[in-house]
């Protein structure tokens, strides 16, 4: 398969089918990040944000048992192979969060939303993308390496909850993960309302196993081919950016697992409004709406950036391997994001 497909083409095709899934989740299940911290500040329901919590305890039980059958390793993944920066996660959600209520949407969101005809999320995307790489590789890299620059671990424990716990309790690290990942599953999908459409738990069931299946693809090809290729899951900040550059340079590019996740969920999202018929074309006429679109989206790539992943590639990829950050950077854009919606739907008015 390797020789007939290429390895480039093969692992972007691994990303595509876990991108469809995503892309298929957020409008056929209406999975969303924003979405999920508004219903639970603003609209008294927690349904959405169980959906997270099935989606990342189903990537938690499913990651640590493919560590268990030998389908992955820990040192292979980029969230356990860095050395964690409390302040990076902290600072990094924190901008992310408010940039994404600034936009309304994640990059993951504004790809679905522009699956589904939306052309401002264009606008979100191609800001957002250029954002990260401003951050990560252009004018701006030097400043964030001097901040907060990447090295790699240097200790014999991998920064991950179940491997410390592991070299504490002397368990395996794939055992505590696995019970972590079923026990966070049991919890979120404990809720009668959660079940009142089953929809719900079936597409983020489905959001755990896209994440799944970019790892376990992923480590396969980088074991059986010869390029070198990293193992990666699904993220939605740089892999933005790196997309853009290949479909601009795209003859001097090789194909990789960002760009066709990318493209899964935007041709997965347009599957689903096509399915449900909630297709159409719609731009903005508001031009202070354009502006904080295009503010937001920039906080939003910078932030993702400086936080090693945004709402799905700390969210859910991170965690799904249970790095320290993850769950740190999560907090932070949640509180982010309550900060940009608060300031958007009430302002900054004390409380009478």
């Amino acid at each position: 398969m390797l020789d007939l497909i290429g390895e480039n083409n093969l692992v972007a095709l691994i990303g595509a089918f876990g991108g469809i899934l995503l892309g298929l989740a957020s409008r056929l299940g209406r999975f969303c990040t924003l979405g999920a911290i508004e219903d639970y500040l603003y609209g008294g329901s927690d349904v959405r944000l169980r959906m997270w919590g099935v989606a990342i305890g189903t990537a938690i039980a499913g990651t640590f048992g493919l560590m268990a059958a030998g389908m992955l390793t820990a040192p292979e993944t980029y969230y356990l192979s860095i050395r964690w920066m409390p302040l990076a996660s902290i600072v990094g959600g924190l901008m992310f969060g408010y940039g994404m209520a600034l936009s309304g949407n994640c990059g993951y969101g504004a790809i679905a939303r522009l699956g589904g005809g939306d052309l401002r999320s264009f606008v979100i995307v191609l800001v957002m993308g250029v954002s990260a790489y401003v951050v990560l590789n252009g004018p701006l890299a030097p400043l964030r390496n001097a901040l907060f620059y990447q090295n790699p671990i240097t200790t014999h424990v991998e920064p991950g909850i179940a491997h410390y716990l592991a070299s504490v309790i002397h368990l395996p690290a794939t055992t505590i993960g696995i019970v972590i990942g079923l026990v966070l599953l049991a919890v979120s999908a404990a809720s009668r309302d959660l079940w009142a459409k089953p929809k719900h738990p079936f597409w983020a069931f489905v959001v755990g196993l896209a994440v799944i299946s970019g790892w376990a693809g992923t480590h396969w090809v980088a074991r059986s081919g010869f390029a070198a290729l990293p193992v990666v899951s699904h993220s939605f900040s740089a892999p933005v950016g790196e997309t853009i550059l290949w479909w601009m340079t795209g003859s001097a590019r090789p194909l990789s697992f960002a760009v066709g996740s990318v493209a899964g969920v935007w041709f997965g999202a347009f599957l689903g409004s096509l399915f449900k018929g909630h297709f159409r074309w719609e731009a903005c006429e508001d031009p202070r709406e354009l502006r904080r679109q295009i503010i937001g989206a920039s906080i939003m790539g910078a932030g993702a950036v400086l936080a090693m992943g945004c709402a799905v590639g700390q969210g859910i990829t991170a965690f799904s391997v249970l790095a320290i950050s993850a769950p740190v950077t999560l907090a932070a854009i949640f509180a982010g994001a309550a900060l940009g919606l608060r300031q958007l739907i009430v302002g900054f008015q004390p409380a009478e």
